[in-house]
């Protein structure tokens, strides 16, 4: 096995991915995890908000049928493994980008899985507030838009950005999972380059690609997170 993984034919094609489609590869990956993380997080966010302000004892109570009806869809949604869900969105990738392989149609896979994972880590965060500093807001008079706005999301920024964290890099797996059914990136490489043609240095390689760039969100959101903390603040 490792005579083979090391043979002169296996080290010549990881060298010739490694110059000529790791690099198109790895902006593929990033440009595909910040995209659907950020679309992700302008479809979760609100979500997360409003399974913690719509609560009956939130700053913004809903009726129970609405709140039941947004916990189950959530939780379906996170309920399907990601290779299931991204079969069964087709139609809807063919509908919004024409076409269901690919970088691009990737994306919308991406986002159906990543939104409601999304509203959870908000919804975490948004319950460590607290609960004192939201009652002084509203015995000030703040309506429950400004206890949102200027008490809830601010107090929860550092355990937000943490979160955000988390996410993007459950969506960078994910991404590398959509090169079996043909998305675009390292999972791609790994795929067709390594698994396919039993060239495991290969795909080697674009594991610890893939890993690297875990390390990279990972150490990026982690400073954020501990900059935002006003605790660690002198």
């Amino acid at each position: 096995m490792g005579e083979k993984l090391f043979s002169a034919e296996a080290v010549q094609l990881a060298w010739e991915v490694l110059k000529t489609q790791i690099p198109f590869a790895i902006w593929e990956t990033f440009y595909v995890t910040v995209l659907s993380t950020a679309l992700a997080i302008v479809i979760g966010l609100p979500l997360g908000v409003l399974l913690v302000a719509g609560d009956k004892n939130g700053v913004l109570p809903l009726p129970k049928p609405i709140m039941s009806v947004l916990n189950v869809i959530i939780n379906l949604l996170r309920s399907v493994p990601f290779l299931i869900l991204m079969i069964m969105v087709f139609p809807l990738s063919r509908a919004i980008v024409g076409t269901t392989v690919g970088t691009k149609a990737v994306i919308v896979p991406l986002v159906i899985a990543a939104f409601p994972f999304v509203a959870r880590l908000v919804e975490g965060s948004l319950r460590e507030v607290n609960p004192n500093i939201i009652e002084a807001a509203q015995s000030m008079g703040a309506t429950p838009l400004q206890i949102i706005c200027k008490v809830m999301l601010p107090e929860s920024v550092p355990s937000l950005i943490s979160n955000a964290t988390i996410a993007i890099t459950t969506i960078l797996g994910y991404s590398a999972m959509s090169g079996i059914i043909g998305g675009g990136g390292l999972g791609m490489i790994a795929i067709n380059y390594g698994y396919y043609r039993y060239k495991y240095l290969t795909m080697i390689v674009a594991v610890i690609l893939l890993i690297i760039m875990v390390q990279i969100f990972q150490s990026v959101g982690t400073y954020l997170a501990t900059k935002s903390d006003k605790r660690l603040k002198k």
